[in-house]
């Protein structure tokens, strides 16, 4: 009896052993299969295609932004250059206004500076200048424009080149020149040259340059840049001038354009404008002698203006000595 009790028991727990590792190994198995559950990789992809779609339209999208905000700064900078821009227009305009403001006002002062220097440069005249002014009179001529007498028929205009008249007075004396031809409609000839007897128009030297309208402009177009040297004296142009183009018969009158006299004497000149342009069976000298003074000199300090001084007074003197007028502008700017 005893030894079918244990038989019995021995068998129990073998098939209970095998039960639970079988039930074991079944909930093994799901757990497995839970975990590592296989991965679906058509909608993985789909899903992938779907990112990358809206990532390019959102890149299409920033593109189109940046591309209007680029507009619209580009837009700004134009508005901020055309700001810039009209700003330094208002700017060159306040300085050109304040400029011709600070011209007016000084041309006020130097016009008073000028008067006064040359009352006290009148005072001051050396003996040989008072000499030469002592049996000044005006001389009065009915045939006369601004008492400028215009009764002649042939003109020659000698001009100062120097670098003080050329730098400083040129448009002006291109201006006087113009007007002065325009007080004589009609001339039989015309010449210019230099205070050094230089022509102007080489090809007309030692003849008269016809009067046209064609020739009047060509010679104010040539003034405006006709730049030869120049000793500042006028001596030798008007001798040459005299000498060359006058003869019996011709009503000739010089217009001698200066801003100083660079020579020693002025009696000398005087003398030897008289020798050559001697007086006449009619009583009248051979050419009248007229002349236009820029004031140029009078814009430096006094110790500078003693040839603007000495030019005034010796194209006076040849004036009056030549039946001529002698001009003094007040300003060597043109207007």
């Amino acid at each position: 009896m005893k030894t079918k009790r244990r038989e019995i028991e021995g068998i129990s727990l073998s098939f209970l052993d095998v039960i639970s590792c079988g039930f074991g190994a079944l909930i093994l198995l799901l757990v497995l299969t839970k975990v590592f559950e296989p991965v679906i990789l058509e909608d993985t992809i789909r899903n992938l295609e779907g990112y990358l779609a809206a990532l390019q339209e959102d890149l299409f999208n920033i593109r189109g932004e940046t591309r209007v905000l680029a507009r619209e700064m580009v837009r700004k900078e134009d508005l901020e250059t055309q700001k810039i821009e009209r700003l330094s227009r208002l700017q060159a305009e306040l300085t050109a206004l304040e400029s011709r403001y600070d011209s007016t006002v000084d041309k006020s002062k130097l016009a008073n500076t000028i008067e006064g220097r040359l009352a006290k440069a009148k005072q001051d005249l050396t003996a040989e200048m008072e000499r030469l002014l002592a049996d000044y009179q005006k001389q009065a001529d009915n045939n006369t424009i601004g008492g400028v007498p215009v009764d002649s028929e042939y003109l020659i205009f000698i001009i100062d080149t120097s670098g003080s008249m050329y730098n400083y007075a040129w448009p002006l004396a291109v201006q006087k020149v113009s007007e002065t031809l325009d007080v004589y409609p009609r001339l039989k000839g015309i010449q210019v040259m230099n205070d050094m007897g230089n022509y102007m128009f080489s090809q007309y030297a030692n003849e008269w340059i016809p009067d046209t309208a064609v020739r009047r402009r060509a010679i104010i177009d040539r003034l405006r840049t006709w730049n030869v040297f120049s000793n500042s004296s006028p001596v030798e142009g008007i001798t040459k001038a005299i000498s060359t183009f006058y003869k019996p018969g011709r009503k000739i009158s010089l217009y001698v354009f200066g801003d100083e006299f660079s020579g020693r004497s002025i009696q000398q000149v005087v003398n030897v404008v008289d020798q050559i342009n001697r007086v006449g069976a009619d009583g009248k000298r051979l050419v009248r002698i007229h002349a236009v003074g820029f004031p140029v000199q009078f814009a430096n300090p006094p110790q500078y203006q003693d040839t603007g001084i000495k030019f005034a007074i010796l194209m006076r003197e040849l004036c009056k000595r030549n039946g001529g007028t002698f001009v003094a502008l007040n300003d060597f700017r043109a207007f």
